[in-house]
């Protein structure tokens, strides 16, 4: 059985969509393209089966996740990088303690970026999993997080509570708040 269907890579490195255009050409793939562009800004479509994401850095993976559910994907797999931006919010006296250590707050920071994110993506409609993408001695950035659209939209209260425990605003959540206002 054939399926219809069109593929769209974004990138903002003008050489790597150059070199995946042509290697597209050269196999065949037709409806395989390639655009210098940041998903954040991007409006070629309105509706998508499904949003892959591979090492988008800091808030560029949140930008995605959230045009994913714009777009109302029905499949999301995303596998964050570096996720920088809770490490420079992130506080708490309690927490004190843990959080001095610069090498232990990233980790932390890392772990509550993507565990945000899960119930960000939960709260959208979307049952949620965080997996081990590759064995850790490849890369430490390892984790997948793969939403499947199920229409049964959750609660966000438990998130802006931890939000609230350690002083945080990540980015998807910003961007979650925009979409209902809009």
């Amino acid at each position: 059985m054939k399926y219809d269907i069109r593929i769209i890579g974004l990138d903002l490195k003008k050489e790597v969509i150059e070199k995946c255009n042509q290697l597209a050409r050269k196999y065949g793939y037709e409806k395989l393209d390639f655009l210098m562009g940041d998903i954040a800004d991007y409006q070629g479509v309105r509706q998508v089966d499904m949003v892959v994401t591979l090492h988008a850095c800091d808030t560029a993976t949140d930008f995605a996740l959230d045009k994913a559910v714009r777009w109302n994907a029905k499949v999301i797999l995303s596998v964050p990088c570096c996720q920088h931006e809770l490490n420079g919010q992130i506080h708490n006296a309690l927490m004190e303690p843990v959080l001095k250590y610069g090498l232990l707050k990233e980790r932390l920071s890392a772990l509550l970026t993507d565990g945000v994110r899960a119930g960000l993506l939960e709260a959208a409609g979307y049952q949620v999993q965080i997996l081990e993408f590759i064995d850790m001695e490849h890369t430490p950035k390892n984790l997948l997080i793969r939403g499947v659209k199920n229409g049964k939209k959750g609660n966000t209260g438990q998130i802006q509570e931890l939000m609230e425990f350690f002083h945080i605003n990540p980015a998807l959540y910003r961007l979650c708040k925009e979409g209902k206002d809009e």
